[in-house]
């Protein structure tokens, strides 16, 4: 693998290759975190889930428990607690 040099633009971006976006599999969206090193930065690619299709999950748990039923203030205090000890 052959090392391109790359320049920083205005807004601080800089262009990963596309050889190794290929060879690492970087996807557009991607996330990284900087780490300060001696002379440098290094990028990890970290995973971030997606909250909102736990969301999706949760909530169409939450709709089949209390489908076809007449819901109360009560119902709904315990659908929270049901809900939350799910998500721990």
């Amino acid at each position: 693998m052959e090392t391109d040099i790359v320049k920083m633009s205005l807004k601080g971006q800089l262009v990963v290759p596309q050889e190794i976006r290929d060879v690492e599999g970087f996807t557009a969206g991607d996330r990284f975190i900087p780490f300060p090193v001696k002379n440098g930065v290094l990028f990890k690619r970290v995973k971030i889930p997606n909250v909102n299709v736990e969301f999706e999950k949760l909530s169409k748990e939450i709709e089949q428990r209390f489908k076809k039923q007449k819901i109360t203030p009560e119902d709904v205090n315990e659908a929270v607690k049901w809900a939350r000890r799910k998500s721990s």
